[in-house]
């Protein structure tokens, strides 16, 4: 994972790729100033999260077996969503033993990065061109506990001279989102959810960030239905438009 790389591969998740494409868009052009040549396969889809997460693990490996073929060249792959950088990370090797494609999934799964831990390694410098604002950020549970990259979105956040990153309280508990977990049970989910946006708004923040699209707009409809307009943003949506 060196800049003598040049080409990567970017997995744009299916969150970000229907429901905030901005981001992904984003996540490229902060690739592009780090030195990075990203690649986006068309043929990629899922991580086949859902599916797994659901107990389908046949169908999860189904899909997964699909991206394996559309990433097939040995280059780094690089996520905007620590969720789907966890699931291929942690759990495609598990998915695949004793399948004809474990040696290719675990060769894939070292080398997926979350966006904000490739770019922090990559030594992106941010030159900050905004004005003053106060941000919350929230980190998913699978920054926290699969990928562990929370320090890196952390540093990139540092870099801006003109941001104040505030930390909510209980900010270690889950936003209720959870992918399935949000339709399967949507009155506690829901509760989370309120909790959650109660500890970012007596932040004072004026804007609430994220590493992860799913826990983003769960955050953002519940506030929504709520009456609060915080505006709510991907990392790398807030990243790029304080540097371009």
């Amino acid at each position: 994972m060196t800049k003598e790389t040049h080409e990567i591969y970017v997995f744009g998740t299916c969150l970000i790729d229907l429901l905030r494409p901005e981001a992904g868009m984003a996540a490229l052009r902060l690739l592009e100033r780090a030195g990075f040549r990203p690649l986006f396969p068309q043929a990629q889809s899922c991580c086949g999260q859902p599916a797994f997460n659901s107990g389908y693990r046949h169908e999860a490996r189904a899909v997964a077996r699909a991206q394996l073929a559309a990433f097939a060249r040995e280059l780094p792959v690089v996520v905007p969503s620590a969720s789907c950088a966890g699931m291929i990370r942690n759990h495609w090797p598990a998915l695949f033993a004793g399948e004809p494609e474990e040696a290719q999934a675990r060769a894939l799964a070292a080398r997926t990065f979350e966006l904000c831990e490739f770019l922090d390694r990559a030594g992106l410098v941010l030159q900050d061109r905004g004005e003053s604002v106060r941000v919350a950020l929230h980190h998913s549970c699978s920054a926290r506990r699969e990928t562990r990259t929370t320090a890196s979105a952390e540093r990139l956040l540092e870099q801006l001279s003109g941001v104040e990153c505030l930390a909510p309280a209980h900010a270690e508990e889950c936003c209720g989102f959870g992918g399935t977990f949000a339709i399967k049970q949507d009155a506690l989910s829901a509760a989370m959810a309120d909790s959650k946006c109660d500890a970012v708004l007596a932040t004072s923040a004026e804007r609430l960030l994220s590493q992860d699209a799913g826990c983003l707009l769960h955050l953002q409809g519940r506030l929504a239905q709520r009456g609060d307009t915080l505006p709510v943003q991907h990392i790398a949506e807030f990243l790029w438009e304080r540097i371009a």
